[in-house]
């Protein structure tokens, strides 16, 4: 993180720019719509700031910068067209402690101005660190279209409401987040979006009213997918309920670009399990979801693809329902369809392949327990899961029951992600290109006669 983001109260705060043309008309339109105290030092200035000392806005001090200027402010910007005495004003600030942006130049600059979306009391600042200034306007842009000025009112009205709420539930924050959460995304929010600000308060008076501090304490489970590790795919539903989570379980498939996109003040357990490495066995995961539960916490067990393929999902809400412990599954895009759409390989196709078989290659005791004859069809796809430790005698068995050598298969690793790899074989061919690539999980293996569309798309077998 290059800066520390942050919102100040400037509010009849003295605050001085040194500058008086359009770049430094743009600063004091900012400042002064924060309620600055502002005063702007130029021999000159801009025909709209002049308008704005005229109409006593602003204090104008109509000379050069000097050193004593920045005696008793709150925080000095300098958008002057002279290098030198941006530089001064940097130099003179710093030494005393004063909050100190000079304009378009990032390396003298103790704080940057955000590119803003206002929906007061609700405010999103969007910063590239002073790298791409256009880029962070062109972001500002999206959000101000996507997001309803209704949100603002939203706002306005839970601060009306907030020390009843607070007095309400007391000490206990958990019943508190959780009714704002409910009361904010709701039809009060529906009526505030609609500009029905009397509706919205009618809506948030009614849900405090009738909240169930018992039920609002209890503890629930989400079990959310998070797909096959990029997080661009993750679900609308899957983002939502990773910013309520209280804990989070999150196991060795979940990228951490994925983690980091959980509530800031969750806390995070890893429970991760490698072949032969077990963080903690899933009876041990089981009983801990049901432990935080019952402590009140809403837990997110957070799962590499989908929770109910290969995820072991299943056995964890029986758990969860044998302990009647609330709980919700929501869907991830499997591994499986990640790592195929993203090596450019089809499971399916009218051509190569009509059914699509998805196994595991995980073990019990010494051997792979999957039903090899059913597996030798030339029109079918199949799709390992965890299967690089397993790849050699997955490969032989396969042939061994009949299935041609010469098979088109490839292993895709690290599926979805910037650094993913794709290498291309047959079932004869793979484990010894396995080895020689060090390829490592997570990975996928396709085999089937739609791998061989990997090199019309434009990958290459190794």
């Amino acid at each position: 993180m290059d800066y520390f983001p942050l919102f100040l109260d400037l509010r009849d705060q003295p605050c001085l720019l040194v500058g008086g043309g359009e770049v430094a008309l743009r600063k004091a339109h900012l400042l002064l719509a924060a309620g600055a105290r502002l005063t702007v030092v130029a021999p000159a200035l801009c025909d709209a700031l002049a308008a704005q000392r005229d109409q006593g806005a602003l204090i104008h001090l109509p000379r050069a910068w000097q050193a004593g200027d920045i005696h008793g402010m709150r925080l000095v910007i300098a958008a002057t067209d002279d290098a030198a005495v941006n530089a001064e004003v940097h130099a003179r600030c710093e030494a005393a402690g004063i909050l100190v942006n000079v304009v378009d130049d990032p390396a003298r600059c103790r704080f940057v101005t955000p590119a803003i979306v206002d929906r007061s009391p609700l405010m999103i600042a969007i910063s590239s660190g002073g790298n791409a200034p256009v880029l962070a306007r062109l972001i500002r842009a999206r959000i101000e279209a996507w997001l309803p000025h209704g949100y603002g009112t939203l706002a306005r009205l839970a601060g009306r409401l907030r020390q009843r709420v607070q007095a309400r539930f007391g000490g206990d924050d958990r019943a508190r987040r959780r009714f704002w959460e409910q009361a904010l995304d709701g039809p009060a929010a529906e009526r505030a979006l609609a500009g029905d600000e009397a509706g919205a308060e009618a809506e948030l008076e009614a849900t405090l009213a009738s909240g169930d501090a018992d039920a609002l304490a209890r503890g629930a489970v989400y079990l959310v997918g998070a797909g096959p590790g990029n997080p661009d795919l993750l679900t609308f539903r899957a983002l939502r309920l990773m910013q309520r989570a209280d804990v989070v379980l999150y196991d060795n498939l979940v990228s951490p670009a994925i983690v980091d996109l959980v509530r800031r003040d969750a806390e995070r357990l890893y429970v991760g399990k490698k072949a032969s490495n077990h963080a903690l066995p899933q009876e041990d995961i089981n009983k801990l979801l049901v432990r935080l539960a019952r402590e009140g916490k809403t837990v997110l067990r957070l799962k590499g693809g989908d929770p109910f393929i290969f995820g072991r999902g299943g056995e964890e809400i029986e758990e969860l329902a044998a302990a009647g412990i609330e709980f919700q599954v929501v869907p991830g895009i499997t591994s499986a369809a990640g790592a195929s759409c993203y090596a450019g390989i089809p499971l399916t196709h009218r051509d190569h392949a009509q059914s699509v078989t998805f196994v595991t290659g995980h073990r019990r005791g010494e051997e792979i327990e999957l039903d090899w004859p059913r597996l030798t069809s030339p029109s079918e796809t199949i799709v390992v899961y965890m299967g690089v430790a397993q790849a050699p005698r997955i490969c032989a068995q396969l042939i061994a029951h009949g299935r041609a050598p010469d098979t088109p298969a490839a292993i895709v690793e690290k599926a979805t992600l910037p650094d993913q790899r794709t290498l291309v074989g047959t079932l004869e061919t793979l484990p010894g290109l396995l080895a020689t690539s060090q390829v490592k999980p997570p990975a996928l293996i396709i085999i089937g006669n739609v791998v061989r569309l990997a090199e019309k798309l434009g990958w290459r077998p190794s």
